[in-house]
């Protein structure tokens, strides 16, 4: 277990029988009150671990029934009532060559962290021959980023490219000041309709359909656009 942010805690779990999980799906976690009352509640899975373990990271909601034990209470040992991993759609395959953009806002990061991870992995097996991968991250601040240490490292070894969109507070010394993610920020950051990238966006639904809407109107094809989706409305970029 890690702490990721003040309020964001990744954990890691065996799961008996499981044979590897693909990047970008989920799994199903059952809380079960002593009285009875039972809480389900589904998580990405951050990791790209083969065999029986996988990882989740978990943002703490504020009137959540879950997230405040997953991210507070449970411990090493403890067990867990899980099902999955699930979804079969907002997945990515290694086997496939097209550039990849991914889109994240704020905690929407974390299945495309197992996406960014398991491309990671291939690259060794096959240097030269992997896919071109971006990410676009719109954040609070540098204090709310998930999985920053380790972005920055893949950043550098030129298996990832990284543009953080930072919404309310911007890193020391920056000379862009903290603003909103629009359209024209978003058309400098991607890949160019050119490359027929593939898009895995998620985020607040809000941000998700506004930055699909962007990209359908900047002339990126819309079956080429996957969305992921969390929460409520939330806020546009």
């Amino acid at each position: 277990m890690s702490q990721e942010t003040r309020t964001a805690r990744t954990l890691r779990l065996r799961l008996p029988g499981l044979t590897g999980h693909r990047a970008g799906q989920h799994v199903d976690v059952r809380l079960t009150a002593p009285d009875g009352y039972t809480a389900v509640r589904s998580y990405s899975v951050a990791s790209a671990l083969p065999g029986d373990e996988l990882e989740l990271t978990v943002e703490e909601l504020s009137d959540g029934e879950v997230s405040p034990y997953l991210v507070h209470g449970v411990s090493v040992g403890d067990q867990l009532e899980v099902r999955g991993p699930v979804g079969g759609w907002f997945v990515w395959d290694p086997a496939d060559p097209s550039p990849v953009q991914l889109i994240a806002g704020g905690s929407g990061v974390v299945p495309l962290m197992a996406m960014i991870r398991a491309h990671a992995a291939t690259a060794p097996a096959s240097p030269g021959a992997t896919a071109e991968f971006r990410l676009l991250y719109s954040v609070r601040s540098p204090e709310a980023s998930y999985y920053g240490a380790e972005l920055d490292e893949l950043a550098t070894s030129a298996l990832l490219t990284v543009t953080h969109v930072y919404t309310r507070e911007a890193p020391a010394g920056s000379v862009v000041p903290p603003r909103r993610l629009d359209a024209a920020t978003l058309s400098i950051a991607v890949l160019p309709v050119s490359a027929n990238p593939a898009f895995f966006i998620c985020g607040a639904t809000a941000f998700v359909e506004t930055v699909a809407d962007w990209l359908v109107q900047a002339g990126y094809p819309a079956d080429r656009i996957k969305t992921e989706r969390y929460g409520g409305m939330g806020s546009t970029p």
